[in-house]
């Protein structure tokens, strides 16, 4: 890395001209580097690149040129040869502190022993489908060409599948390589915030969200604020979600913020997680996992609340009954479960509604957050009854509780005094206008009540103010949980302030 640079690369693809002196005057007001992706102009826009040296020459940044090939994620049509020819009469030439060349590109201009400043390129190899089985052979195909410094990015459709690419990692630090390792995608975040502190000459962000140049890419605000990439090292402690999907959820802000404002030197990272039993043998539990970090806890959230009772040590019993765990305790060797959800959706509902004894309460769904909510109202001795569209599990569900059920599909609330949504439907990207109750149906209900937080206003709550009901959002549900992992996984009280000011911040720009 360069000496005093952050180790943060704000990469600009923009299809025009002045779109692209735009984006890195914005970006050289961040610290870092700037990779200016040349595939992504249009053919038009060439008549422009005379511009290039005098933009290069006067950025206050370090800067990368890309000429990225389609095969590998670029944008241009461009074919070999054709890339090949930039480079070799434009490209070399151009004054950046580094390029980006294809491992093929780089291996013909080795054979060709042209004259090219090994110093500054990155030799690089991008997999848009999968972690290849040969991986360790392409990272010595890579190491093989003079250059400086190498790049690998694979396609992770696992968290577990990141495995791989932080052993590339310590590999380099052990060969003494400069490395870019990257999982690309939603599961392979944790490489991208983690990269640097495992030694990883750098990582990837885009200008604001939408402008991501990757899968999986973050923004430089996400980076630098969210995560503090440039301040964790090989000693942070180590939390995080494990779902599926996990890129809609703000517990990472909320998280990381009370981190930030605790001065805990820790980090909080979404694990998309489809094989639950191979991520927490191979990178969870102390006794089998394969990473070498300090992870201290993970929040869990659908589909695995259930499911990872089996890969626990420990659970305490009110989550055993409840059958469901949504934190888990990583206590010297061992794997301890808790169930958060259940005391902060009481307290919030208690708080607004007031004694639940005998109180007519309807929750709909049948899964993790359903169980928790219907264990603390059975401890409240309100009188339940579980709806859900999928009658089995409904039965299931309210014969383990001993209470009533009934099919979702036409149901009438009107006898209710709470109706609660206990189901992900409405939340933002997973069906985020669609309900499981409408107003007629809620009508003379007195309170409904949401889990989901993200929109805050959901369509089930905006059927409820319709049909007149009172109504509670699960936001600060989803905060007072997340106080008590916060406590269970520090020692200390959360800042419940810093939490909530973030989690405020992350749904208003979500809804933007």
């Amino acid at each position: 890395m360069l000496s005093t640079t952050p180790p943060v690369c704000i990469s600009v693809c923009e299809s025009d001209w002045p779109s692209v002196e735009l984006a890195v005057r914005v970006a050289a007001k961040h610290d870092g580097l700037i990779e200016i992706r040349l595939d992504c102009l249009a053919p038009e826009t060439s008549q422009n690149l005379h511009e290039l040296p005098e933009l290069l020459a006067t950025c206050l940044r370090p800067t990368i040129i890309t000429f990225r090939a389609a095969e590998e994620g670029g944008r241009s049509a461009a074919d070999f040869e054709t890339r090949l020819r930039f480079w070799r009469e434009k490209g070399l030439d151009l004054p950046a502190n580094f390029v980006d060349l294809e491992l093929d590109i780089a291996e013909q201009l080795s054979r060709d022993a042209a004259a090219v400043d090994w110093s500054r390129v990155i030799c690089s190899y991008h997999n848009q489908d999968e972690v290849p089985v040969d991986l360790t052979a392409i990272f010595e195909r890579l190491a093989a060409t003079p250059a400086r410094v190498l790049k690998i990015a694979v396609r992770v459709d696992d968290a577990v599948e990141c495995l791989p690419i932080f052993d590339l990692l310590e590999r380099a630090r052990r060969d003494g390589r400069e490395l870019i390792a990257i999982g690309m995608g939603a599961a392979g975040v944790a490489t991208r915030i983690l990269g640097p502190a495992r030694g990883a000459f750098l990582t990837y962000g885009s200008l604001r969200k939408e402008r991501a140049t990757a899968a999986g890419q973050l923004s430089i605000e996400e980076l630098t604020n969210v995560y503090r990439v440039e301040k964790l090292t090989h000693e942070t402690t180590i939390t995080g979600l494990v779902g599926r999907p996990v890129a809609h959820s703000i517990s990472p802000q909320i998280h990381n913020a009370a981190f930030a404002r605790s001065g805990t030197n820790a980090v909080y990272i979404p694990f998309e997680v489809r094989d639950l039993k191979a991520f927490f043998r191979q990178m969870v539990h102390p006794r089998t996992r394969e990473m070498d970090w300090r992870l201290r806890g993970l929040s869990i959230t659908a589909p695995h609340k259930r499911d990872v009772l089996a890969e626990l040590d420990w659970v305490e019993p009110s989550a055993r009954e409840i059958g469901a765990v949504n934190t888990v305790v990583v206590e010297d060797d061992r794997l301890c479960g808790y169930n958060t959800d259940a005391s902060a959706f009481i307290s919030r509902l208690k708080n607004r509604f007031g004694s639940l004894q005998n109180a007519r309460v309807a929750i709909i769904g049948a899964g993790g957050a359903a169980s928790a909510a219907l264990y603390m109202l059975n401890q409240e001795n309100a009188q339940v009854t579980v709806f859900a569209r999928n009658s089995r599990k409904a039965k299931q569900l309210a014969d383990r509780w001993s209470t009533h059920y009934s099919e979702l599909r036409d149901a009438a609330f009107a006898e209710f005094d709470v109706v609660i949504n206990a189901t992900p439907l409405g939340t933002k990207g997973l069906g985020e206008f669609e309900t499981p109750a409408i107003a007629q149906q809620l009508r003379g209900a007195r309170l409904a009540y949401d889990l989901v937080y993200n929109p805050q206003v959901t369509q089930f709550l905006r059927e409820a103010q319709a049909a007149d009901c009172e109504t509670l959002a699960g936001l600060p549900m989803l905060l007072a949980q997340a106080a008590q992992q916060f406590e269970l996984w520090t020692g200390e009280a959360a800042n419940i302030e810093a939490m909530q000011t973030a989690a405020l911040r992350a749904l208003n720009n979500s809804s933007h």
